[in-house]
């Protein structure tokens, strides 16, 4: 079974992708939790198109992925996993939370360090939250997150069907967490025990510096809770949260060749 996942690995990517894009796309057309400021004809092409941009950027500049570090890790008997010997069920639970968890604790460190905030920043600086949001990441951020992976990968001697299982939970995770959906409070507040839900990210995305550093998680909420970031709801409500940065809060900021700019740029 893990050798079909790990052959099939892109097949698999990218049909949850799609599938998962298309129904948050859907969903939120029916249960809309907030109004739009903007038009899906003034931010999904940019939103978008920055995806094709990152895939590129991607195959070009990185040799290995994630998934294939994991290859070699399994092949060379490198890493934490791989020398204990676990039974495999165990070694792909260990490997999933572990990644999860290295890519809260990124982050975290993006948001904490200046540098790194000028290219996380990017992300923030949509003026609406919604599935879209959840792509819109710049190339240079991608890559370097990329690289984080691989690290992780290597050092813990993830299976590569973990890596492979886990990146999909992480890009549902995101297209789900970004939705502009809402949920009913009581489907709401069961799925927060252990994801997170779109009431619980949209707050990271609030213009309120408290609130932007808060709420890091992509899947599974319990860094947050752990850890003390965790924040229940916005101070304005999620009907007047204002999204975004105090910052790039001009319109022509939502064009795809201005997203790319933004991390060399302090003002709009």
């Amino acid at each position: 079974m893990f050798d079909t996942i790990i052959a099939y690995e892109t097949v698999i990517r990218l049909s949850v992708f799609a599938g998962m894009l298309l129904v948050m796309a859907t969903a939120e057309i029916v249960w809309p939790r907030r109004d739009a400021l903007f038009g899906r004809l003034r931010r999904w092409p940019s939103n978008l198109g920055i995806v094709v941009v990152n895939s590129a950027v991607l195959r070009l500049v990185m040799p290995i992925m994630a998934v294939g570090a994991g290859v070699w890790a399994e092949g060379a008997g490198v890493g934490v996993l791989n020398w204990l010997q676990f039974p495999w069920w165990l070694s792909l639970l260990i490997a999933v939370v572990v990644l999860d968890f290295s890519v809260w604790f990124q982050h975290v460190v993006t948001h904490r360090v200046p540098w790194l905030w000028r290219l996380h920043r990017m992300h923030h600086a949509d003026l609406d939250f919604d599935v879209t949001t959840g792509l819109r990441f710049h190339p240079i951020e991608i890559v370097l997150s990329m690289l984080w992976k691989i690290v992780v990968v290597v050092a813990l001697g993830a299976p590569a069907a973990a890596v492979v299982i886990f990146e999909v939970l992480l890009n549902a995770g995101s297209l789900f967490s970004h939705a502009n959906l809402r949920l009913p409070s009581v489907v709401d507040r069961v799925l927060r025990a252990v994801i997170v839900t779109p009431d619980v990210h949209r707050v990271h995305h609030s213009v309120v510096p408290s609130e932007t550093h808060s709420n890091f998680g992509f899947c599974f909420i319990w860094w947050d809770r752990l850890f003390s970031t965790y924040r229940e709801a916005p101070a304005a409500g999620h009907d007047a949260i204002k999204i975004g940065l105090p910052i790039l809060r001009e319109p022509d900021e939502l064009r795809l060749d201005r997203m790319l700019t933004q991390p060399f740029r302090d003002k709009p």
